[in-house]
């Protein structure tokens, strides 16, 4: 294995934990984590030589100037959230120019997250996300439009992480596992009704393995760089009746949820909608057609069903 110099964003996040975490544990690897707050760091960063804090955000990431042309291999995955200025600020211009500021002779890899949001069903951009009020897709489309023109654009491996899942009591939770309590909570209720819909999802588990095979192998010559990040296809209702069986609840009929009772509902309810939210009701199936897992590179895949996830984010298993 060689040694490599590693720069990491996005380390005191939910994916930036698991990924660390591995990249600390199973290798010797040399780790620059850029941070804004290290008292967010929840693994050990004192465990071994070779890991130096970087207490910065995106926005000062010309001080490292120096420094990046030393680097053999990025693994970006700050990104912020919301506010239009901010998102446009570090999704978009920061990202970028911390990309421009790598040596394409020295640096062998960058390992770029994105989402799936921005793809359609055929891995394509998907032309919504272009228009959308929703700061962090918009930003995040905007962003992997302009990989191509970086001269260092032919060592860009881009990866779409579709539904992430993860966190516990050393790990920030994401956004998704922290609602799958709150699902389960209403099972009683779901499992009356049927619709359409399907989705991938993915743990931070799952793709931190992923991310510390390519950094060891990276994506040879004419195979691809854009890697959508998920396990196969599951579909809404099958999501239900996995959950009711966890639980132990009885499906006794179903009654169909379709597009016009959710906007009949809405607009008894006045329930407000932005116009991403309104897309995603429409939209439904949010697939692709060809997705990864740690199986796809030979590994063993932590949290591959739907009891998995349920186990995984602490809800109880009934017989």
């Amino acid at each position: 294995m060689t040694f490599k110099r590693i720069f990491v964003t996005g380390a005191s996040g939910c994916i930036g934990h698991y990924v660390v975490e591995a990249l600390i544990q199973e290798t010797n690897h040399e780790l620059f984590l850029l941070v804004r707050n290290p008292d967010k760091l929840k693994f050990d960063y004192r465990a071994r030589p070779g890991i130096t804090i970087l207490q910065s955000d995106l926005r000062g990431i010309e001080q490292f100037s120096e420094l990046l042309k030393t680097i053999d291999c990025a693994i970006l995955i700050a990104t912020a959230w919301g506010g239009a200025q901010e998102a446009y600020d570090i999704n978009v211009t920061q990202t970028l120019r911390l990309m421009d500021l790598l040596d394409p002779a020295v640096c062998k890899q960058i390992i770029y997250f994105s989402t799936a949001s921005i793809l359609n069903r055929e891995n394509q951009p998907l032309k919504e996300a272009e228009t959308t009020t929703h700061d962090y897709i918009r930003s995040k489309y905007t962003c992997f439009q302009q990989l191509a023109t970086l001269k260092i654009a032919p060592r860009i491996t881009t990866l779409f992480p579709t539904l992430l899942l993860g966190g516990d009591a050393n790990k920030p939770q994401s956004h998704v596992s922290s609602g799958v309590v709150q699902v389960a909570n209403w099972a009683w209720l779901l499992r009356f009704l049927k619709t359409e819909g399907s989705f991938h999802f993915i743990h931070g588990k799952d793709i931190a393995q992923i991310v510390r095979y390519l950094v060891e192998k990276p994506p040879a010559e004419g195979q691809s760089r854009q890697l959508v990040l998920g396990n196969q296809r599951m579909t809404v209702n099958q999501a239900i009746e996995e959950t009711c069986v966890y639980l132990n609840k009885r499906i006794y009929f179903h009654i169909p949820l379709t597009k016009e009772l959710a906007n009949l509902i809405i607009f008894v309810f006045r329930i407000q909608m932005a116009d991403w939210d309104r897309f995603s009701m429409n939209y439904r199936h949010f697939t692709h057609r060809y997705v990864v897992s740690p199986e796809n590179f030979g590994l063993p895949t932590y949290c591959a069903t739907f009891s998995d996830v349920l186990k995984l984010s602490g809800v109880r298993h009934r017989r």
